[in-house]
């Protein structure tokens, strides 16, 4: 199945889990992690303990009951997560008569979106995807980017989040804007946030910022050791 890639957000969006096994779980607190508006959890099962925790989280319900047409009303998206294929199709096909999305976790190609495998490092997320052909690649290519990019990306990330309102702020033309940042993305910068290095991340930044933004390098640096 070839599929748009895109990322959405999930801002006050209400989401629906059916299931809560190990997957069902594990969508459960994705779900919330990406602000999720509400997130409803229809489970038949007594909730074990890692349930229970969820259920504790702003947001995030759970109703010991069955699954019902009326569930999906006002649901922006929805994921079919539990042991019953019957009942997971039947899902996928009220939800796309109605145009709310859907995730098949045992039949992909029943709903109309799949989750990727992923690598997160704060706000890099890389997703990855053989289209259902090869899982085994999939796992081989995300164990390769994880090795690849480590922890020193999210913290390059949030340096990159606190500069760059100060570089805009000064009005300077977008191409020299657009420099500056790739100079540093291909600087020492990343190798130093690596090794915790901030003697030479101050090196790189000083190296690469305009005079009048040298006295923020301290607060761009603040926790980043």
């Amino acid at each position: 199945m070839r599929c748009y890639p895109m990322f959405v957000s999930l801002e006050g969006r209400n989401c629906l889990v059916v299931g809560a096994g190990q997957v069902g779980l594990r969508k459960i607190l994705s779900l919330a992690d990406c602000g999720a508006g509400r997130v409803l959890v229809l489970e038949r099962r007594e909730p074990d303990a890692a349930l229970r925790e969820l259920a504790s989280r702003p947001g995030i319900s759970v109703e010991r009951r069955d699954f019902a047409e009326s569930d999906l009303d006002g649901m922006f998206l929805t994921i079919a997560a539990t042991s019953d294929p019957a009942l997971n199709s039947r899902i996928a096909a009220l939800c796309k008569a109605r145009g709310v999305l859907c995730n098949v976790i045992d039949a992909p190609e029943q709903g109309s979106f799949i989750v990727p495998s992923s690598v997160v490092r704060g706000d890099l997320t890389i997703a990855i995807s053989t289209g259902g052909n090869s899982p085994a690649l999939t796992k081989t290519i995300r164990k390769d980017l994880q090795e690849r990019f480590g922890e020193e990306y999210a913290q390059f990330l949030r340096l990159m989040g606190r500069l760059r309102p100060h570089v805009l702020e000064l009005g300077g033309p977008t191409k020299d804007n657009s420099a500056l940042f790739r100079g540093l993305v291909g600087s020492g910068l990343l190798a130093a946030l690596r090794t915790a290095d901030m003697r030479l991340a101050e090196t790189e930044l000083k190296a690469h910022l305009p005079e009048e933004l040298h006295h923020l390098i301290p607060e761009l640096l603040d926790g980043l050791a």
